[in-house]
This record gives C-alpha cells, sequence and structure tokens, in this order.
C-alpha cells in the first residue's frame, strides 16, 4: 500500500488502483453517516474533489490521488456508510482507478513514512 499526506491509502489490484481513507482518517471521523461517492467512467483529475464523506463531527472530502478513469465505486458504502468505521482499509474503499502509468505511486508515502507523519 502507498499513503498520501490527505490520509488515503491506494493499493495496486491487477492494473487498477484502489483508493480509501486510512484508519487514522476514519477515527479522526467520527461515525460516518453518509457518503458520496464519483460517477464509474468518470475520468478525473489530481485533486479533483470526487468523494465527500460525512461524519457526525465534520464532513471531508477525497481528492483524486491522480489522474485517471473512475472504473469501479463500493455502492455498498452508500447503504452503509458506517462500514468505512468498521474496516476502513478493507471492505470500505471508495473506487477503483485505471491510471496510465502505475509507476505514479511511487511518489506516495510508504507505511513507514505515513506513520512517521501521523506521529
Amino acid at each position: 500500500m502507498k499513503y498520501t499526506e490527505d490520509h488515503e491509502w491506494l493499493r495496486i489490484e491487477d492494473d487498477l488502483v484502489v483508493v480509501g481513507i486510512t484508519e487514522h482518517a476514519a477515527e479522526q471521523l467520527g461515525d460516518v453517516v453518509f457518503v458520496e461517492l464519483p460517477e464509474p467512467e468518470a475520468m478525473v483529475a489530481k485533486g479533483d474533489e470526487i468523494v465527500v464523506i460525512e461524519s457526525v463531527k465534520a464532513a471531508s472530502d477525497i481528492a483524486a490521488p491522480v489522474d485517471g478513469e473512475i472504473v469501479e465505486v463500493n455502492s455498498a458504502l452508500v447503504d452503509k456508510p458506517g462500514l468505512v468505521n468498521e474496516d476502513p482499509t478493507g471492505d470500505a474503499w471508495f473506487f477503483k482507478m485505471k491510471v496510465d502509468d502505475l509507476s505514479v505511486l511511487d511518489d506516495f508515502l510508504t507505511e513507514d513514512e505515513y506513520n512517521d507523519l501521523i506521529g
């Protein structure tokens, strides 16, 4: 896995990048009550805000970590947003992206670097 400074995780599955939020981010948000996901087949650019998460504490956005195409979203989160709190690095992934070059993930944080970031 790779990590962003915005507390997202990225995992390569076959030729896709799967994106979710870290356990740290889920804890900071508190109980998640709503998730709005991007449309499949949407072309996104790095930095585009594409997911909205609302919790009892705050609302937050997830930005696209890289340029690419959204090929799948985790619709289970729409019906059961609490999955984000229950299993943030497993069943609660947000979307899968097709990117032109998977080597762009080399620029993101390793697990050790992320753990240093959150202290």
